[in-house]
């Protein structure tokens, strides 16, 4: 095998241009998709994060059949005091949970007391919504994120349209489960700028104000935001935590709670989902340009060296060794290309996180990009490329092998 190997490194030193060529596409190939793979995977994560950390959280649990009506806010859905205490003594034990918040979700009428609009509120425990969801507060674009009973943080949106500014009297009527009304006056504390864009009419009020208004007589909460002290692990724990609150039944024997990670909640999960399907067409991509680089020239090797391999064989070589040593040449460029492609890509990246570009996203202002790229992904690339030109090798390889050696000495 060793002799091989050096008839293999010899055959392609013969011909230097042609193998620094292949090589040299090889190589490109693979380091524009590992800059893709980390520039494109620092944005999802930071995509990912903006959603996560500024409302929604890594998931949540509501009362069954709550997320299936969540558009309405229906007050009848949500949990009572019992099931409330039950899920918290479940949350509290889990380590993997860094914070947990309760919330109330309602709908409701907002005044100026010269117009009115309709706005969907959220009433929190400050302290708990801001280590659940820690980049809610950076969303305050005016004013500040104090959120004391009495004090409402509302969109910009609905502050612009109505005219509306810190430090203003407004009030808010809404309709509780008994179908009665009732209203509270706010001061406004300060201006969210929206997650999704120019849109969105969602506002924040303490805990306190939610129950005044709704007229609760218990500790009832529409649904809990839960944050994993390691992202990572979203899956592994929705399962376990899944799996625990299965076990919570109502007299009927009907599960009473049900869990969403945030990928069920956000309509931004299809766009994470495109990124990655962004990024497996430009594997393809590389996995073509390999494919028809080796092939080229492994092709062109068998064609230019037929005298040559006749002659090998009519001394007695093996056709397995004549292919051997086709495959092996493949296999040597597809080694030299991954790791030369690897080595630059991993510089270029380098490179790209010393240059420190900065960019606005979403409420994170001045951020630096920060790319880096998955050991894991490098294994696949390189274990791809490489067998990727071992099987380009092949054809070529199988032709070479098959020649018949008097035919092979006539070739002119």
């Amino acid at each position: 095998m060793g002799n091989l190997f050096k008839i293999a490194t010899r055959n392609l030193l013969r011909y230097k241009r042609r193998t620094l060529l292949t090589a040299s596409l090889i190589a490109t190939g693979v380091v524009f998709v590992l800059v893709f793979i980390s520039v494109s995977g620092s944005f999802k994560n930071m995509m990912i994060g903006e959603i996560t950390d500024s409302m929604i959280g890594h998931m949540q649990v509501h009362r069954k059949g709550y997320v299936a009506s969540i558009e309405t806010l229906p007050l009848n859905l949500n949990l009572k005091a019992g099931a409330v205490a039950r899920l918290e003594s479940t949350l509290e034990k889990q380590a993997e949970i860094e914070a947990y918040s309760p919330r109330i979700k309602f709908g409701g009428m907002f005044s100026n007391f010269t117009e009115t609009s309709s706005i969907r509120l959220t009433a929190v425990t400050p302290e708990k919504e801001y280590r659940t969801t820690p980049l809610l507060p950076l969303r305050v674009m005016e004013g500040s994120n104090e959120l004391n009973p009495g004090k409402i943080l509302i969109p910009e949106l609905l502050a612009r349209g109505m005219k509306v500014k810190v430090g203003d009297t407004v009030v808010i009527v809404a309709t509780n489960q008994d179908g009665s009304v009732n209203g509270k006056q706010f001061i406004v504390s300060g201006i969210l700028k929206s997650v999704t864009g120019p849109g969105g009419r969602d506002g924040y009020i303490h805990m306190e104000d939610a129950r005044e208004i709704l007229r609760m007589e218990g500790n009832e909460i529409s649904e809990f935001a839960i944050r994993l002290k390691d992202f990572g692990k979203l899956h592994g724990f929705s399962e376990k935590l899944e799996g625990l609150l299965s076990t919570e039944r109502n007299p009927q024997g009907k599960p009473i709670f049900e869990l969403h990670t945030w990928e069920k909640l956000s309509p931004f999960f299809n766009i994470a989902r495109m990124i990655d399907v962004m990024t497996f067409f430009i594997k393809l991509m590389l996995i073509a340009i390999v494919l028809t680089s080796i092939m080229n020239v492994m092709i062109m090797a068998v064609y230019e060296r037929i005298r040559e391999i006749g002659t090998i064989a009519a001394i007695g070589t093996l056709p397995g060794k004549i292919l051997n040593m086709f495959v092996i040449e493949g296999f040597c460029l597809g080694v030299v290309g991954a790791i030369t492609g690897t080595v630059a890509g991993i510089i270029i990246i380098f490179i790209l996180n010393l240059s420190k570009i900065t960019f606005n996203f979403g409420q994170q202002v001045g951020l630096i990009l920060r790319t880096n790229v998955n050991p894991a992904d490098i294994l696949f690339l390189s274990a791809t490329v490489i067998v990727v030109s071992v099987i380009a090798s092949l054809q070529p390889a199988l032709k070479a092998s098959r020649m018949e050696p008097i035919k092979a000495l006539r070739h002119v």
